[in-house]
């Protein structure tokens, strides 16, 4: 008998993996956690039946919103993830020389449990020394920094259940307020494909540009999120995501990724037609 692992993206439309066997369930005080292994994807994390990440395709995400806010803000040192309990975003950014300081505030403790069980390549820098987690409410936590941040990476889920509050107008002004002068907020934007989706995504770029003054939207494709077409928010009070790319120091580094380029970089924030017609609605409005 085969088993199959299906995540609804939207009533008529789902995404089907088949799976070999199921390696973590639990029921946290927040989530339902599930970790599979498939013989496609490889592990796959998923939380209340929505795929999380998978082992085939996470590089994609976790390169994107990780280095190109990297690439741009070129002093970036204390950083705060907010998510991101598997560990991907950790193991990025601690590939940098230059951070000191990484903030991770994760609110269930049994994602990062499960992850480092079972999903080792992502969380195998977790106990790097700049590393500090706390298992707290984001909400409250940013509630209390001033100016503590270079660079804010908001790795959350979909905007509905447990991080909802992630994608309010209150939360991207703590945010801001947590910044430095000079400092980044990159987000998660979800999919601009299916009409739930993309008005949960107009929602979150109205909001983050009425807060910031530089605002952007860029684009990867990661083939088991809603439609495969993915989008990250760039929010900024000093630095343009393509004028301040500084390509040559960044390819200086020598830093190997599979997905991440500097070309690329400046193609994601080249949108298709209807994408920015839609981003056009919500700030002029």
């Amino acid at each position: 008998m085969e088993m199959w692992f299906s995540e609804f993206h939207t009533p008529d439309v789902k995404h089907s993996i088949r799976v070999n066997r199921q390696l973590y369930s639990r029921q946290s005080d927040y989530q339902r956690i599930d970790i599979f292994e498939t013989p496609e994807f490889g592990r796959v994390l998923t939380l209340d039946g929505n795929v999380m990440l998978t082992e085939r395709d996470e590089f994609i995400y976790d390169e994107m919103i990780t280095h190109v806010p990297m690439s741009v803000h070129r002093e970036a040192k204390d950083i705060l993830v907010i998510g991101a309990g598997d560990g991907g975003v950790v193991r990025e950014l601690t590939r940098y020389d230059r951070v000191e300081r990484i903030d991770l505030v994760e609110m269930d403790p049994q994602v990062v449990e499960a992850c480092r069980a079972y999903l080792p390549g992502n969380a195998c820098r977790m106990d790097d020394r700049r590393v500090h987690i706390y298992f707290e409410n984001a909400l409250k936590f940013i509630r209390r920094r001033e100016e503590r941040y270079d660079l804010i990476i908001v790795d959350s889920s979909d905007p509905f259940g447990p991080s909802e509050g992630l994608f309010t107008r209150e939360f991207y002004g703590n945010c801001f307020n947590a910044l430095r002068p000079d400092g980044i907020m990159v987000n998660q934007q979800g999919s601009p494909f299916y009409a739930e989706d993309a008005s949960a995504m107009q929602r979150s770029h109205k909001r983050i540009a009425s807060t910031f003054p530089i605002s952007k939207v860029y684009q990867a494709h990661i083939p088991t999120f809603a439609a495969g077409y993915w989008l990250f928010g760039f929010a900024s009070k000093k630095y343009h995501p393509i004028d301040d790319l500084d390509a040559a120091a960044w390819n200086g580094l020598n830093m190997r990724t599979r997905y991440y380029t500097t070309r690329l970089h400046v193609g994601a924030f080249y949108l298709p037609a209807f994408l920015e017609e839609m981003l056009r609605e919500v700030e002029e409005r």
